[in-house]
């Protein structure tokens, strides 16, 4: 487990929220805000987080919907350790299960009205890192994209929604593995306008039948490149990652 001496205390949603985040190994960035505020869960409802790492996206998810029930599988049980103490940190119920999304631990076997989920996304080849914990969170060969999904749709009641971000090139097996998730919509994280997206937001829901759609991009900085100290988020990301704004109204 990680003692303090490896720990960060970070802030999230302009300190609206406090996590622990290990010095060495995966620290959660922009990605898990972004995927909690694209989950259009509602008070009462229940989220399942696969792969939830110290707990960032469902606990920024939790702070944005009070009286959600939030459960997390995460396979490395220092990040599982590190997720139980954010959310008693910030005084959010979460339920947090060690073990691999392929074999779903049995207390997690049940039905929930959302998953959410940020697969590694980088792809195979350079040099790994040397912190175990970072090097697999970060292989996006360890788990094929795939199974994400298939887990998803499996833990989802019929009509949840899964919510996704992941990287713009994983797009053809994410629609080639849907399966039983239809209704599908993707929104492309673009840095700058005008720059290729290299991240996208997927909703889809299980048994849906509306037709696919590819939305306008989300737009993340403004300008043509970082000045100095300035703010350079827009205003909309800004209402995002600072205020934890809800991204849902996005997708229409």
């Amino acid at each position: 487990m990680f003692s303090d001496a490896d720990l960060s205390d970070d802030k999230f949603l302009c300190g609206k929220l406090r996590l622990w985040q290990p010095l060495k190994g995966y620290r959660a960035a922009t990605d898990p805000v972004l995927l909690a505020a694209a989950c259009p869960a509602e008070a009462g409802q229940s989220v399942l987080d696969l792969g939830c790492g110290a707990g960032a996206a469902s606990l920024c998810l939790g702070w944005r919907v009070p009286g959600l029930r939030l459960a997390g599988l995460e396979l490395q049980a220092d990040y599982a350790d590190l997720a139980r103490r954010n959310a008693a940190r910030n005084g959010i119920a979460l339920e947090v299960a060690e073990g691999d999304l392929r074999d779903m631990p049995r207390d997690l076997r049940r039905d929930f009205d959302h998953v959410i989920c940020n697969p590694p996304y980088y792809p195979p080849g350079g040099t790994p890192s040397p912190v175990a914990g970072r090097a697999l969170a970060m292989r996006v060969e360890a788990v094929a994209m795939g199974e994400w999904v298939s887990t998803a749709a499996r833990r989802l009641r019929p009509g949840g929604w899964l919510t996704m971000i992941t990287g713009a090139d994983a797009l053809p097996d994410l629609l080639s593995t849907l399966g039983t998730l239809g209704s599908a919509s993707v929104l492309p994280l673009a840095s700058r306008e005008g720059r290729a997206a290299r991240r996208l937001i997927l909703r889809a829901r299980k048994g849906g039948r509306a037709p696919f759609r590819l939305l306008t991009p989300f737009v993340i900085h403004h300008g043509a490149s970082h000045e100095g100290d300035r703010e350079s988020y827009t205003p909309a990301a800004n209402e995002i990652l600072r205020t934890g704004g809800d991204l849902s109204a996005q997708f229409g």
